[in-house]
């Protein structure tokens, strides 16, 4: 399989001197392109801060994030934002749509930041919409939509630009079990027909047999399950 992202020995701290919090502690991790992956652990552990550090958001204290195997220069803002608009997804905890836009409008915003011509970002669009049953919201606005429905707008919005990388934190916090199960698997199908790499963080257990690669973070260490076992010891019905 290829390589899409890599991290190299990545570490995060906050303050200073001896108020100093290491929150991630020397994460090496590969990420190959159609390979989906949750990342779990105790409140605090550090997921968020890896995956915005995955994200290009947030700046690493030590240690190195490769794209395309190509180092990313966090200190470079201009660069930074092209790697975020051409080949990056994120999927926030709340969709976080652009109220004053139409649903057609939050995901044609997006193609054009990443430089698509206006009839690729139209196929595109209408293919998504399509698929995720959304081709009668796209005229409404985000205060029409429902929670499940906002949701599906935000994996287009994610998809949409082709990103060989998508990223979710907790895309299911607001939902019930079965719209967040859907909104999951959904997630999955695109980015796996994409050949994107895919990461979402969530405290959900149940979803993780859906997943290639179960991570896990604990006091800022990551590590790796293996997926049977993960399953046996965590996965439990719906009452």
């Amino acid at each position: 399989m290829k390589s899409v992202m890599a991290c190299q020995g990545i570490s995060k701290s906050y303050g200073a001197g001896d108020i100093l919090e290491r929150v991630l502690k020397r994460v090496d991790l590969e990420l190959f392109e159609g390979q989906a992956s949750v990342l779990v652990g105790p409140s605090g552990s550090g997921k968020t801060t890896l995956l915005s550090i995955l994200g290009c958001l947030l700046a690493p204290s030590e240690g190195q994030l490769l794209i395309a195997d190509q180092t990313v220069n966090f200190s470079d803002k201009s660069s930074l934002t092209e790697v975020r608009r051409k080949k990056l997804g994120f999927i926030f905890q709340h969709a976080q749509l652009l109220p004053f836009l139409t649903i057609e409008e939050n995901l044609a915003i997006v193609g054009r930041n990443a430089g698509m011509e206006d009839m690729d970002i139209k196929q595109r669009l209408d293919g998504l919409l399509q698929r995720l049953e959304l081709k009668v919201m796209r005229y409404k606005y985000p205060a029409q939509l429902s929670g499940g429905q906002r949701q599906r707008v935000a994996i287009a919005r994610a998809l949409l630009h082709r990103p060989s990388i998508v990223l979710a934190d907790e895309p299911t916090a607001a939902l019930d079990w079965n719209t967040g199960k859907t909104v999951v698997e959904l997630l999955l199908e695109q980015a796996r027909l994409e050949k994107a790499v895919l990461v979402v963080v969530t405290h959900d257990t149940r979803m993780l047999p859906l997943f290639d690669r179960i991570l896990t973070i604990a006091d800022g260490l990551l590590s790796e399950q293996r997926q049977t076992a993960a399953v046996e010891n965590t996965f439990y019905t719906q009452p």
